[in-house]
C-alpha cells in the first residue's frame, strides 16, 4: 500500500489525510467526497519554485488550473506565490473572484472567443498564449478598439511529443494547437506579431505531452525551439524573452509509475535551456512551467460508501459504489488505472479481488479493474486515490446525479470549499414548457 503526503493508517485501522480520520470526514460531509491533502499540494509548488530559486533563474510556475479550478484552489496557488494558466473565460472568472492578481494570469485556448480576450484585456491578463492566426489578427483588433495593449507567447509545436516513457519527434505536426515550429507557420506568425503596433511578443510555449515521467522530451524540446531561435535571431534580430516549456510532469497513480521528483525535472530544464542559450550567445530567457496534474493530482483522494456486490461465478465479483463516473470519467474516457484501499479496513489482509462499478446507468462505468480488498460489506468506505486532477474538474451530472463536495484539510482541520449539489441545483436552470416564455 503506497500513501502519499500526510496518509496514514491510524490506530483505529483507518486511512487518515491531513490529521483526520477518513471515516469521520465521511459521515461529517457524506459520499461521495473529494479530500484535498493541502500540505502536499504546497509540497508539490515548492518543488517546483524552490528549485528555480536556488539556482537563481529568473521563472514563472503557472498552475495549470484545468486540472482542477476552484475559488479555493486558485487562492491556494496564490498563497504558494504561483501563476496561473487559465483556458476558458470560466477558468478566467473563476481566478477574479478569487482575486488572484491578474498580471500573473497567462490565458490559453485554441479557439478564444472575442468576448473571452476582451475580458482579458479588461482585467489586465499578464499573458495571452496565440495559438493560430485568426486568434493573432483578432488580438490585434481587439487592442486597438479598447486602446490597450497585449503581451504575448506564441504556442509553437516543435515537433516533439511525449506521453508517460515515450517520447517522438514526427508526426506532432498534426495538432489542434498552435504554430508548426518546422513548416514556416511559427515564422510567419513571429513576424507578424512583430508588426502589430498593439502587441508586444514575450516569446515562444509549447507543450510536449502529458504523463511524462523522463526529461529527454523537454530537453529535445528545448533544443529545437533554440535552432529556429537562432535562426530568427539572425533574419530578424528577435530574441526570445520567455521560454515556456510547459507541463505535463507525471504523477504516480499505481506501482508502474515512475515520476521523477520536481526539482530533477526543473535542474535539466534549466541546465538545457542555459547551455542551448550559450551556444548560440544568446541572453538567458525568462523559463516557464506549467504544472497541473503534478501538484493536485496525487494529493487528492476520493471516498466512496459500498453498497451493493455481485458475483459472477468463475469470472470476477463486483462491488458497486455510490460515485462513479460523475465524478470520475477518466477510467470510462481512457482507461484510467488507480490504486485504492478500504479505509475503514486499512491494516486487513486482502481477501478477495473484486472489481469496482461505479452507480451509473453504462456498462463502462467501471473504476477500477480486478483490485485486492480486504472482504468487503456495504456500507464499508473504499478511498481511491491520485483523483486530484481532472476529476472534480470533469465531473458531470449525467443521470441526474449531484457533483460530490470538495474537503481541503491541512494540519488536523477541514474545511469545506465546493459544497455538495443538490436534486434543487440540478433543475435551476431548467424551464417548463408549461410556462410562459417571456421573449
Amino acid at each position: 500500500m503506497h500513501l502519499n503526503g500526510t496518509s496514514k493508517v491510524n490506530n483505529k485501522g483507518h486511512l487518515e489525510i491531513g490529521g483526520l480520520d477518513t471515516i469521520e470526514l465521511a459521515e461529517q460531509f457524506g459520499t461521495p467526497l473529494y479530500v484535498y491533502d493541502v500540505s502536499l499540494i504546497r509540497e508539490r509548488a515548492r518543488g517546483f519554485k524552490q528549485t528555480f530559486d536556488k539556482l537563481g533563474v529568473t521563472a514563472q510556475v503557472a498552475y495549470a488550473s484545468k486540472a482542477f479550478s476552484t475559488i479555493a484552489m486558485v487562492q491556494l496557488a496564490d498563497e504558494e506565490g504561483l501563476s496561473l494558466d487559465v483556458v476558458s473565460g470560466g477558468e478566467l472568472y473563476t481566478a477574479l473572484a478569487a482575486e488572484f492578481p491578474t498580471d500573473r494570469i497567462h490565458f490559453h485556448g485554441n479557439n478564444k472567443s472575442k468576448e473571452e480576450l476582451e475580458m482579458a484585456l479588461k482585467h489586465g491578463v499578464g499573458c495571452i498564449v496565440v495559438d493560430n492566426f485568426y486568434e493573432l489578427e483578432l488580438l490585434q483588433s481587439i487592442c486597438e478598439e479598447m486602446e490597450t495593449n497585449a503581451k504575448i507567447l506564441l504556442r509553437v509545436t516543435p515537433g516533439v511529443e511525449a506521453h508517460t516513457h515515450e517520447y517522438i519527434t514526427t508526426g506532432q505536426a498534426d495538432s489542434k494547437f498552435g504554430f508548426d515550429l518546422q513548416n514556416g507557420q511559427a515564422e510567419k506568425a513571429m513576424k507578424a506579431a512583430l508588426q502589430f503596433s498593439k502587441i508586444e511578443l514575450l516569446g515562444l510555449h509549447c507543450h510536449i505531452g502529458s504523463q511524462i515521467f523522463e526529461t529527454a522530451g523537454f530537453l529535445v524540446a528545448a533544443q529545437k525551439i533554440f535552432e529556429k531561435l537562432n535562426e530568427w535571431k539572425e533574419s530578424y534580430a528577435f530574441e526570445s524573452k520567455v521560454l515556456n516549456l510547459g507541463g505535463g510532469f507525471g504523477i504516480r497513480y499505481t506501482n508502474e509509475d515512475q515520476p521523477l521528483p520536481a526539482g530533477q525535472y526543473v535542474e535539466e530544464i534549466i541546465e538545457e535551456v542555459q547551455r542551448q542559450a550559450d551556444h548560440f550567445a544568446m541572453n538567458m530567457p525568462e523559463i516557464w512551467i506549467e504544472p497541473g496534474r503534478s501538484l493536485v493530482g496525487d494529493a487528492g483522494s476520493t471516498l466512496y460508501k459500498i453498497g451493493s456486490s455481485k458475483d459472477v461465478p468463475s469470472i470476477r465479483k463486483y462491488i458497486a459504489v455510490d460515485g462513479g463516473m460523475s465524478d470520475n470519467i477518466r477510467p470510462a474516457l481512457y482507461q484510467a488505472r488507480y490504486e485504492a484501499i478500504l479505509a475503514n479496513k486499512a491494516l486487513e489482509k486482502a481477501e478477495e479481488t473484486v472489481s469496482v462499478a461505479g452507480k451509473c446507468c453504462e456498462s463502462g462505468d467501471m473504476l477500477i479493474w480486478d483490485i485486492p480488498l480486504p472482504k468487503s460489506d456495504h456500507n464499508d468506505l473504499l478511498a481511491v486515490f491520485c483523483t486530484g486532477a481532472y476529476g472534480y474538474a470533469m465531473a458531470n451530472n449525467y443521470n441526474r446525479i449531484p457533483r460530490p463536495p470538495v474537503v481541503f484539510v491541512e494540519n488536523g482541520e477541514a474545511k469545506l470549499v465546493v459544497r455538495r449539489e443538490t436534486y434543487e441545483d440540478l433543475i435551476r436552470m431548467d424551464l417548463s414548457i408549461k410556462e410562459k416564455i417571456n421573449n
